[in-house]
């Protein structure tokens, strides 16, 4: 395994910055979804669907959870163990499956590892849908608790907000992002301050930190216990995202931003939120419990609280806006999405990108939550599963990347993963519960995507396998076409998905113009199954003769395919490229019906529907658009 600064070298974030800058860069980027988790963690377990009593064992015994699973899932599983499975320094289910891809020999296995990961991916939308609409509306409900009067004004003020974070998307976060890290971390320092105020006046809390109490809570209240794991578990949302924004920080900046800060002011909070419902009477208790984290602090300062946490769930919601940016490029660059139209909103910063119609499509959805659920409990309702969901299959991952990749013994990796499995699983049985109440959305959502996502894998792998079957083979061409059409001066790029056969483009080129270039290159771009090829890899050709090369561009999931700029860097093939004197030639296929069709129909509309809305090769190759050429085709699938 490599090291941290190995891995921010090898991704190209914070080359040359110090581990403690970018353990503070970490904090303002990666832990905003856990960070605002208690605005509403705590109290769901006591006024969510399924109520606790609101007394000194309950609290402790919640207070307890929360601790536990706090060290279990985020602490140990995701922290110690997950992010020492990076692939390149890259985290995430995507990049974890790519790397179990890579080194399973046993294809029924790996395609199991890859129906996972897709289904994971999946998820994550949904979850990226709730977390703006939550976080945003929690913050600004802290009004209420300042003035009543206030709360018809909530939904509009948080809908303003949301609707201005996705406008704001297309400008980039360069020029605020370098505010995120200064809030977040006053944010942190107030909560925790906040909390150990409470926990001095009322230190019986500490007595939480038993694992007992959590048992107890189990034992006596057994079935009510179990549904409030589903609320319980809303203290660790965000914990797969720590794992996927690895590349950005590297493992020991983030394992350093979490042990030593992140971890202690979250739990420092918690306990005072315990610390303080325990210390009411239990009319006051009763009060107080609908907006804990607010209560916390004296009347006169609960506003700048709301204030200072609305700010907070903006970033967290920013981060988790472009985290699903980040897993759109790399599901495109891996096959699993059509091209889409993708913006650099950074000249120094490759990850920094905006996806027009993902963006557009998260607001939507956004306003469509927070009007149809109005408030941020019955948010929570719907929120949950999609975590618990990924978190369990992260663990199933985890099971084959222990056999698998690392080859622990079975009697090693076995109690690792029944543990893990074991927690994971009942925080998800735990939301299942919730599903009625709007857990449903998630899980449609996810449903939904990951039918879109493995509709577009299946029909691109059939429609070159049909492309194939017809191919002519390129060195049979070369030969045959050499004297058979008239030759011009300049060069001719023609764009081919494999690299076997001859592409359509080129066919038509000779069918209907019967002129070649002089120069003749079939160029492949292909994606690997590593987030970064190095500079020194990028390139490949063959000299086929007579003027014909094959070139392929290699190129990691989480890079740019920036042909012009690949081709600076290719001089075997008869020399440097000249733009101005090399024309591309690309094929637009046209799905026609098929008597035996791979797929259900269907399926195989939809992926026409995707084939025709999918971004043209020249934006998403950034081709000069003034010397692209365009050909049609046919395929049956």
């Amino acid at each position: 395994m490599s090291d941290a600064s190995s891995q921010t070298e090898s991704t190209g974030h914070g080359h040359g910055s110090s581990k403690a800058a970018l353990a503070v860069g970490a904090i303002g980027v990666v832990f905003g979804d856990i960070g605002t988790s208690p605005l509403y963690a705590f109290r769901e377990t006591f006024i969510g669907p399924n109520p606790l009593p609101i007394d000194y064992n309950h609290v402790l015994g919640v207070v307890s959870l929360i601790f536990w699973s706090m060290t279990l899932v985020v602490a140990i599983q995701y922290v110690t163990i997950l992010m020492r499975a990076d692939n390149k320094g890259q985290g995430g289910s995507l990049a974890l499956v790519a790397l179990i891809s890579s080194k399973l020999t046993n294809p029924r296995y790996t395609w199991v590892a890859i129906l996972l990961g897709v289904f994971a991916t999946s998820l994550f939308y949904g979850d990226s849908m709730i977390t703006p609409a939550i976080s945003v509306l929690s913050s600004v409900e802290g009004l209420t608790v300042v003035d009543h009067r206030l709360d018809r004004f909530v939904i509009p003020i948080a809908l303003a907000l949301l609707v201005l974070l996705f406008v704001l998307q297309k400008r980039g976060t360069a020029k605020v992002g370098a505010l995120f890290a200064p809030v977040m971390i006053v944010y942190f320092t107030v909560i925790a301050t906040l909390g150990a105020f409470q926990i001095f006046q009322h230190p019986e809390i500490l007595w939480a930190l038993n694992p007992w109490y959590a048992i107890q809570f189990f034992i006596i209240d057994k079935w009510f216990a179990f549904l409030a794991l589903g609320s319980v578990v809303l203290a660790v949302t965000g914990s797969e995202a720590l794992y996927s924004d690895m590349g950005h920080f590297g493992r020991g900046p983030m394992k350093l931003s979490w042990f030593g800060f992140v971890m202690p002011c979250l739990l420092l909070n918690y306990f005072g939120q315990g610390a303080m419902i325990v210390s009411l009477p239990a009319a006051e208790a009763a009060e107080a419990i609908k907006s804990p984290f607010f209560f916390l602090a004296q009347e006169q300062w609960r506003l700048p609280l709301v204030i200072l946490a609305t700010f907070a769930t903006f970033i967290a919601s920013q981060a988790v806006i472009s985290g699903a940016f980040s897993i759109t490029h790399q599901a495109i660059q891996m096959g699993y999405i059509p091209r889409l139209s993708i913006r650099h909103t950074s000249e120094t910063e490759g990850g920094q990108i905006y996806i027009p119609i993902v963006n557009w499509a998260l607001m939507v959805a956004v306003i469509i939550l927070v009007l149809t659920f109005q408030n941020s409990s019955n948010l929570a309702s719907a929120y949950g599963i999609a975590v618990t969901g990924a978190v369990t299959i992260d663990t199933l991952l985890m099971a084959v990347l222990l056999v698998g990749v690392w080859k622990w013994k079975w009697w090693y990796a076995a109690p690792v993963v029944i543990l893990f499995l074991i927690v994971d699983g009942a925080y998800f049985a735990a939301n299942l519960m919730k599903v009625p109440a709007g857990g449903w959305f998630p899980l449609v959502v996810g449903a939904v995507i990951f039918t879109l996502l493995t509709t577009w894998a299946r029909g691109r792998k059939l429609m070159r396998e049909r492309m194939t079957e017809v191919a002519l083979p390129i060195e049979v061409f070369a030969k045959s076409a050499k004297n058979s059409a008239t030759r011009v001066p300049g060069t001719a790029i023609f764009m081919a998905s494999s690299t076997g056969g001859v592409p359509s483009a080129l066919l038509h080129n000779i069918k209907h113009n019967k002129v070649l270039h002089e120069r003749v290159v079939i160029l492949t771009v292909q994606i690997g199954d590593v987030p970064y090829v190095d500079e020194a890899e990028r390139c490949e050709f063959h000299d086929l003769g007579d003027g014909f090369y094959r070139a392929i561009l290699h190129y990691g999931f989480m890079q740019e395919t920036d042909v012009p700029l690949g081709l600076k860097t290719m001089q075997q093939c008869g020399g440097d490229f000249d733009m101005m004197q090399t024309s591309f030639f690309l094929s637009r296929q046209t799905l026609l019906p098929s008597d035996k069709p791979g797929m259900p129909i269907w399926r195989e509309k939809i992926f026409a529907w995707m084939l025709r809305n999918s971004a043209t090769a020249m934006e998403f190759f950034r081709l000069p658009t003034n010397r692209v050429v365009e050909l049609g085709s046919q395929v049956r699938i």
